[in-house]
């Protein structure tokens, strides 16, 4: 069986997996420029040494899914910072990147997944259309594919036609899929300020949107990603009612200071950790982190994970 197989067979037993925390926010705090309208999305190939050390820093932490720096990596994204013409590289050099980094970490990596994150956000505001956006996930999800990526994360889903849009084209690698879906503003906010039912961010319900997913044969997981710690349980409880599935929390810490969101510093490792015991309980067995959760947060959660998975019969995977 392949390193995915076995970790969608443990995830389907429920057993608890440590995924890594954020890669583009940390390149962010380690000194990588942020590019007006691509964030660090570029990293891959201005700084390949600092994406590097991420990986490999939640490596030796036991994360059992590294996820390459291709959040803002997007089609859309390159021509908004006018350089469509790296598009393919900075998505492959990425991937490429995160499985040296596997490799060269050794045996103790043997059942670690390499996974490339697409987005259909826009930093910008200068959305494509519906079929331009299909065009260029499915473009971006097959260089993803072919430069060794075992399973693609649609990140960031706010809405339910452009969560389809991105779902269809990225279906077209023949990959496993998660989806990861935000709630509440970005700046986070209170567990009762999201509603009942609940929405994604931008609207449509989560409910509806887990539908859309399920209905799709390459999605194997869904995860609440993106979105602020302190609503992150009521959307694994929700996500548990409406998926079968496995389900997973990468919460993100952030704020608005003077007119900027900010994710760096906003929220303690301890802090982080807190929460996790009540994502857990709700379902969610997948569990890392977002924007502005880095190493020291991973680290405050790995000794959790394991011991929620301390007792339980190791599966047969033949």
């Amino acid at each position: 069986m392949s390193r995915y197989d076995d970790l969608i067979a443990d995830a389907r037993l429920d057993r608890p997996i440590l995924i890594d925390g954020g890669t583009g926010s940390e390149c962010l705090r380690r000194g990588v420029p942020e590019s007006h309208n691509g964030w660090s999305g570029a990293a891959a190939l201005t700084h390949p040494d600092i994406v590097a050390a991420i990986h490999t820093d939640y490596l030796a932490l036991g994360a059992q899914v590294i996820t390459a720096n291709t959040f803002a990596t997007g089609a859309n994204i390159m021509r908004d910072i006018g350089a469509p013409e790296h598009f393919d590289e900075v998505n492959r050099r990425a991937v490429e990147i995160a499985i040296d980094m596997r490799e060269r970490a050794g045996a103790s990596t043997a059942r670690v997944i390499v996974a490339a994150g697409i987005s259909n956000w826009s930093f910008s505001g200068n959305r494509p259309d519906l079929v331009t956006l299909r065009h260029d996930t499915a473009t971006q999800a097959a260089i993803m594919r072919d430069a060794g990526a075992e399973l693609l994360i649609l990140e960031m889903m706010v809405d339910i036609p452009r969560m389809t849009a991105t779902l269809e084209g990225a279906s077209r690698a023949e990959l496993p899929i998660w989806v990861g879906f935000s709630l509440g503003p970005e700046e986070g906010c209170e567990a009762d300020e999201i509603g009942n039912p609940i929405e994604l961010r931008e609207g449509g319900r989560l409910t509806d949107a887990v539908a859309v997913a399920a209905a799709n044969p390459a999605v194997d997981a869904m995860v609440i990603m993106h979105s602020d710690v302190r609503v992150a349980e009521r959307g694994a409880q929700a996500l548990r009612r409406a998926w079968s599935g496995p389900i997973g929390v990468w919460a993100h810490a952030s704020a608005l200071i003077d007119g900027r969101i900010v994710h760096d510093g906003i929220i303690t490792p301890r802090d982080y950790a807190s929460y996790v015991p009540a994502w857990m309980a709700a379902g969610a067995t997948m569990i890392g982190g977002c924007c502005g959760i880095g190493p020291s947060h991973i680290a405050e959660i790995a000794p959790l994970v394991n011991r929620a998975d301390e007792g339980r019969e190791t599966p047969d995977h033949g």
